[in-house]
């Protein structure tokens, strides 16, 4: 690290969602103690900026105290997300600065629905990027330049971060911190705000719409009806020559056209529909696991845990201590 602090200038908003902003800033400012601690100098001068002068609300209602956007060149620039974002998208002059700052900056990361400020301003083209999951779809319809992944919690292209929703903005923050610091201060800090140093699984662990979004990402499908038979008959014979029948379609047409419509294969499907109904009742009943791999159709314990690992990253287990409502 430099001698003086690197500037970490967080990009904040009138609507900003609270924990974007201050998520990674507390992560850069509780990574200051542990150097300290360390007997490393001050690695960071973390800031928030935004274009109002002197202060803004953000969703929550809270003010946060802002500074005016630097003229100098950031170290790291971070655009936090929220339901402002939209807004401060239309804004020329801002999109102009971030354009500028994301030039000389030696990273760049946007946290949430803040990859639509970034996305505006053009620096996202032709990247892979990654964004709250509930908004995946809209980003990739207004910025076909993009190539969005909705599953992982952050994306890192060189200098260019993106990450999930909300929280995922303190993954990706720990990560900066691991990159510049060490896994030791890293995980100092992780211990310090009791959070995962690297968080298991992706979003599709907390989103059911994500988990299914290759069956319905083409809302008029001729396929979304035998969607709902596979669910109503997931211990079925489910072969591709029973499927091709419940659709009136040849063996060979059916495969053909359901994977052009869906992305995807006749049996990774099912494997997807079958995870998504054991989701369901790993987060809503008490059956036990072996049950629930029954009636899901995977036949044993061991087949039903290999699937959520595949679809899921983490266990049944995992996933019901975490999601269950019972």
């Amino acid at each position: 690290m430099p001698h003086q602090p690197r500037p970490v200038h967080v990009l904040a908003f009138p609507n900003v969602q609270l924990l974007d902003v201050t998520g990674p800033l507390q992560v850069f400012a509780s990574a200051n103690q542990q150097a300290l601690e360390a007997g490393i100098k001050t690695p960071y001068r973390p800031e928030v900026i935004a274009r109002e002068d002197g202060s803004i609300t953000s969703s929550a209602g809270l003010g946060l105290v802002t500074h005016p956007l630097p003229s100098g060149a950031s170290d790291t620039l971070i655009i936090a997300g929220g339901g402002g974002v939209h807004a401060a998208s239309l804004d020329p002059q801002l999109l102009e600065w971030i354009r500028t700052q994301a030039a000389s900056a030696r990273r760049v990361a946007s946290v949430c629905t803040g990859a639509f400020l970034l996305a505006a301003a053009g620096v996202l083209d032709g990247h892979r990027v990654v964004t709250h999951w509930d908004s995946c779809d809209m980003l990739a319809q207004r910025f076909p330049a993009l190539r969005v992944d909705p599953d992982p919690i952050f994306i890192n292209e060189g200098s260019l971060w993106t990450s999930a929703g909300v929280t995922a903005g303190i993954d990706l923050a720990l990560a900066m911190v691991e990159a510049d610091l060490g896994r030791d201060i890293a995980l100092a800090v992780a211990r310090d705000l009791v959070v995962f140093m690297k968080r298991p699984g992706g979003q599709s662990q907390f989103s059911t719409a994500l988990s299914m979004q290759h069956q319905t990402r083409d809302q008029n499908s001729r396929f979304r009806d035998l969607h709902a038979w596979i669910l109503e008959n997931l211990t079925s014979d489910l072969s591709v020559a029973s499927l091709a029948a419940q659709v009136g379609m040849s063996e060979r047409s059916f495969v053909r056209h359901y994977r052009a419509h869906t992305g995807n294969t006749p049996a990774r499907a099912i494997e997807q529909l079958r995870v998504e109904a054991a989701r369901r009742l790993l987060g809503d009943s008490t059956l036990p696991i072996k049950r629930i791999a029954d009636r899901c159709g995977f036949g044993t314990e061991e087949t039903l845990r290999r699937s959520f690992m595949r679809a899921v990253s983490v266990t049944p287990q995992a996933y019901r201590e975490r999601f269950s409502t019972q």
